[in-house]
């Protein structure tokens, strides 16, 4: 949803976590460069191998998405699943 700003309104848009003074704006940006990822990908980059990330995403503990008939991990959902966390400060 797109709202307008009203007439003296301010837009304030942060392009780097290093200008943000708090932790709520910090939350506010996140770059994605892809919502889903290959599980092979996704195993490459995070030093796992491939079975143990089916298995990640078979438990329950990462998020996945089907697209036709490939299992994706799901970046967007894990990004926000971190972001969510309490203990994130």
């Amino acid at each position: 949803m797109v709202s307008k700003l009203l007439v003296g309104e301010q837009l304030n848009v942060k392009f780097s976590v290093a200008e943000c003074k708090t932790v709520d704006e910090q939350k506010q940006i996140i770059l994605i460069a892809t919502p889903v990822m290959t599980q092979d990908r996704y195993a490459q980059l995070t030093g796992l191998t491939e079975g143990q990330v089916r298995g990640q995403i078979e438990k329950g503990h990462l998020p996945s998405l089907k697209i036709g008939r490939v299992r994706m991990v799901n970046i967007a959902a894990l990004s926000q699943q971190a972001l969510d966390q309490e203990d994130w400060q």
